[in-house]
């Protein structure tokens, strides 16, 4: 069950830009899993099973909370919370998970040159969260790292045919009122370049905000990585495709979610989802439970032959 407080206006947010009232906070009830013991067990046998060749699905999350001294970006409190609750929400449902913590820009490059190389089951998912403008977010030391970058270690044989999802905690400009507290940047940075074209196939791509606005952060959290972790304790929701969760995500993110005080009141956050998918893809599913029948085939397998039609190349 979600619920939504409002905090007053005594709390001060603490991040890049200066406020003087905290306009929101997450607090999210425990699912309590009502199932049998048996029902447990059984669930722990698919959770995390290897194939025959050891390998399993995959989670890097990527953290920065503090900054080298110097670099002009705020501490992000909030950035252990998300962390630990992603840890502790994938880990169940059978996920490898490592977390790296403040890592620098080159640091960051590296890291994801060596996971693209790293045998997976079904599925990679990758979490990016620090400050950002559109197209990168800020490593420990400042640097930029361009996402465009990122996406394009993926794009090779030992990663076709696996899903890849990356989830993005960072904003992708200031479309806020001045004063905003949100996951941003101060000052101007070089980072107006688009990752869309570097995105591989079978990868999806979930933004915490659309281009040009900030993603709000808060200590206990940001709004859009507990969201997530909400929802996946969720059997109904697990259990959905992809695409369908992530559209979950973001309803319950812009209609949950509603910034209060003198200077935001009334101000929202709406995810915003980028797919190259070609199929059906069930990360977070027990076996034989996805909500299709299709799942795991591609796009162009679910159409019959018969209804096929050939067409001349045209330009229009």
């Amino acid at each position: 069950m979600w619920k939504l407080h409002i905090w007053s206006d005594r709390c001060e947010w603490r991040c890049v830009y200066k406020l003087n009232s905290l306009q929101w906070s997450v607090d999210t009830e425990s699912v309590r899993d009502s199932s049998s013991s048996r029902r447990r067990s059984t669930m722990l046998q698919w959770r995390g099973l290897r194939d025959h060749r050891g390998e399993c699905n995959r989670a890097v999350l990527v953290s920065v909370g503090e900054f080298d001294p110097g670099v002009r970006l705020e501490r992000r409190p909030g950035a252990n919370k998300d962390t630990k609750s992603l840890h502790h929400t994938l880990s169940k449902l059978g996920f490898k998970v490592d977390i790296h913590s403040d890592l620098s820009g080159d640091e960051i490059y590296e890291l994801f040159e060596k996971e693209s190389r790293r045998p997976v089951k079904d599925c990679f998912l990758a979490v990016l969260s620090s400050h950002g403008e559109e197209g990168c977010v800020f490593g420990a030391d400042g640097k930029p790292v361009r996402l465009s970058q990122i996406f394009k270690y993926f794009d090779h044989e030992s990663m076709e045919g696996k899903a890849k999802v990356f989830l993005i905690q960072a904003c992708r400009g200031d479309g806020l009122d001045d004063g905003v507290e949100v996951d941003s940047a101060d000052d101007s940075r070089e980072c107006i370049f688009s990752p869309h074209h570097s995105v591989p196939v079978d990868t999806a791509v979930m933004y915490a905000t659309a281009p040009g606005y900030g993603a709000f952060m808060h200590p206990l959290g940001s709004v859009f990585l507990q969201t997530f972790c909400t929802l996946l304790k969720e059997d109904a929701n697990r259990n959905l495709e992809l695409t369908r969760l992530m559209t979950r995500l973001s309803h319950r993110v812009a209609y949950t979610f509603q910034a209060k005080g003198r200077l935001l009141g009334g101000k929202k956050e709406m995810p915003c989802l980028l797919t190259r998918l070609t199929r059906e893809v069930f990360p977070f599913a027990e076996p034989g439970k996805g909500d299709g029948e299709a799942a795991g085939l591609s796009a162009t397998s679910l159409l019959s032959a018969d209804n096929v039609r050939t067409r001349s190349p045209s330009i229009s």
